[in-house]
């Protein structure tokens, strides 16, 4: 039996996190993927860039009450890779 390869893209566990809570929510700003992810800044501000890189989010910045506001969106590139993601693992478990 042949496993189906994994997306190497979904493969990390902080940018899992981001897509599963992204999959849920319209849109997310910054500081919420940040208080339920529990990573950096850096950390998410990297890896945001890696998925947006891949198509997988959209990034919109902008100004709330004059302080600068990132927040993200799954596209639907991003959430057909997470459904693949997800359906390749079901296979690994289910054998």
């Amino acid at each position: 039996m042949a496993f189906a390869p994994l997306d190497p893209i979904l493969h990390n566990q902080l940018r899992l996190a981001v897509v599963s809570l992204l999959v849920g929510v319209e849109r997310a700003d910054f500081n919420y993927l940040l208080e339920h992810t529990g990573a950096t800044r850096g950390n998410l501000s990297t890896q945001l860039t890696r998925l947006k890189e891949a198509g997988y989010i959209s990034v919109k910045k902008s100004f709330k009450d004059n302080y600068p506001n990132t927040s993200c969106a799954l596209t639907a590139k991003g959430l057909k890779a997470f459904e693949t993601y997800v359906g390749a693992i079901k296979g690994y478990l289910d054998t």
